[in-house]
């Protein structure tokens, strides 16, 4: 029987004058015998760096078009 974690994160900001919101959800299997708070918290800092990622990402485009 294996067991999965997943997590979700979002985001909301503003750019200019419009809201923008940004989501992404990891699921992973917790591999057999792996220290489960330390995998915890990997996924969860890997979750919250793809939203990071994505909001800079739309933002430095969004500003680069004026």
């Amino acid at each position: 029987m294996s067991n999965t974690i997943k997590f979700t994160s979002r985001a909301s900001i503003k750019i200019k004058d419009n809201f923008y919101t940004f989501e992404a959800c990891i699921e992973k299997t917790v591999p057999e015998g792996a220290d489960y708070e330390g995998f915890k918290k990997d996924l969860w800092d890997e979750v919250n760096d793809e939203v990071d990622r994505q909001i800079i990402e739309t933002r430095e485009f969004l500003l680069s078009k004026n």
